[in-house]
């Protein structure tokens, strides 16, 4: 069909004497076309007077639309199973000019942001190559929504731990926190309850955001749009930073990922038409001032020293002279018993059944821990039950667990159950190799119901 503007040129270069097969040269039709304009003497393209394929079927449809729950494949099988002589194409064509089943359009706003009125922060998964190894990362990310300001890190997991150590080098590398608020995207890392405008922090992270001044807000769900200023970023993250780079370690890949937001935050943007360090320069000004002392992130934790003078802490083993309490921060171990003892590890961020000694934790030589002599756990279960000794020694090199762990469970089940139970399960483990304590006593606890919890012969239940 010809367009109005080719209507048009017909009937003004007619108007000025040039032939039809001349029209129909310079605008590329045909004569017919040309000769059906001049005869309708109108720029308006003639209007379709036939009949819609699918206008015999509209109930049809808007029956099946209901049963079929809005799927137009299916409303087609049902038509053409009921004798309907309809294409799918002029299906999905009826539909959207008589606006059935079709979503409505709407355009898309934007959001306006003044200086250091808001921070947006999400977290995104990544692959990235630490050491040789692919690995999965979670890349925390923050901007400024005003001068477009990134900065971001990786960590091997995301936790409200982790929330609070980004968001404080963050806002340490911002020089400031928001003036009102901190936007994310109703991740339950600070979502007590709620969603969007009714969310309510966990008050851990409220009093976290109190002490910087900013509050948390949520956007609405599926409101995407409302966080597209740190959603962006993370595409510009994988195919840019992270494509075709390898890092020793995580420290060594979080280093890189600052120098290079410090590099790209001083590049030119062309969809803000501006360099986010000089945006930042006036954003800067409205940003409110970080407390003058700010206590590092750390997460408490409660733990016994073994016996062989190590506490557990994620699958590794760090080193302490007493039974101390355990203090967790951003990059050390703190084992502390009391203000004035205190030991400090440097933590594995992904490391796994790792054991870390300090040096002033190893005794004179002569006078360490004699590994031939059994520790006192191994020493009472040997004196109460010896037939077990040789499964013993294979748990010992075979178990999965902590060593002091399983001995002192061992020692539990010892105490606590019969011994002939105890002894058949325990036969019964060595026989199929089974060196999981936690399935031996399950083995021990059924042997125990069927022997000891038998009604006689001829009891019965008067209920």
């Amino acid at each position: 069909m010809l367009s109005q503007e080719q209507r048009a040129a017909i009937l003004e270069l007619s108007a000025q004497g040039v032939a039809k097969r001349e029209i129909a040269r310079l605008l590329g039709i045909t004569r017919s076309s040309v000769r059906k304009v001049l005869r309708s003497k109108s720029s308006n393209a003639p209007a379709l007077d036939r009949p819609e394929k699918a206008e015999p079927y509209r109930q049809q449809i808007l029956d099946e639309l209901v049963r079929c729950e809005g799927n137009l494949v299916r409303v087609h099988e049902e038509l053409l199973a009921q004798g309907a002589n309809l294409s799918y194409p002029a299906l999905t064509a009826f539909c959207r000019r008589h606006g059935i089943a079709q979503t409505p359009k709407v355009p898309v706003g934007q959001y306006d942001f003044q200086p250091g009125e808001e921070l947006q922060h999400d977290t995104s998964p990544h692959t990235v190559e630490i050491a040789g190894k692919k690995r999965k990362a979670q890349t925390a990310s923050g901007v400024l929504c005003y001068s477009r300001m990134l900065y971001f890190q990786l960590y091997p997991t995301f936790q409200r731990f982790d929330c609070k150590v980004f968001l404080t080098d963050a806002l340490g590398y911002f020089g400031g926190s928001p003036q009102k608020r901190v936007m994310i995207d109703n991740t339950h890392v600070v979502v007590l309850r709620g969603t969007g405008k009714d969310m309510v922090p966990v008050p851990e992270m409220a009093a976290f955001a109190e002490r910087f001044g900013f509050q948390f807000a949520a956007h609405e769900r599926g409101d995407a749009n409302r966080s597209a200023r740190v959603e962006r970023g993370f595409h510009f993250i994988e195919h840019n930073f992270l494509a075709g780079r390898t890092f020793s370690s995580w420290e060594d890949l979080n280093t890189q990922a600052r120098q290079w937001c410090d590099r790209v935050n001083a590049t030119y943007k062309k969809h803000i038409r501006a360099v986010p360090r000089e945006l930042f320069a006036l954003e800067r000004l409205h940003l409110k001032p970080l407390p003058a002392w700010i206590p590092e992130v750390y997460r408490l934790h409660q733990r016994t020293v073994d016996t062989e003078g190590y506490v557990a802490l994620h699958t590794n083993r760090y080193s302490a002279p007493v039974d101390w309490i355990g203090r967790e921060t951003k990059d050390k171990i703190h084992l502390q018993l009391d203000a004035r003892h205190i030991v400090t590890h440097r933590r594995l961020t992904d490391a796994h059944d790792q054991r870390i000694t300090l040096a002033q934790h190893r005794p004179p030589r002569g006078q360490g821990i004699k590994r031939g002599n059994p520790s006192p756990e191994e020493q009472q279960i040997l004196a109460a039950v010896p037939e077990i000794a040789d499964y013993l020694a294979a748990l010992k090199q075979r178990g999965r667990k902590v060593l002091g762990l399983a001995l002192r469970q061992l020692l539990r089940m010892v105490r606590d159950y019969p011994r002939t139970p105890l002894l058949a399960a325990v036969r019964e483990a060595t026989h199929y190799g089974l060196y999981d304590l936690d399935r031996l006593e399950r083995m021990i606890l059924r042997r125990i119901a069927r022997d000891y919890f038998l009604l006689e012969s001829g009891e019965h239940n008067d209920d």
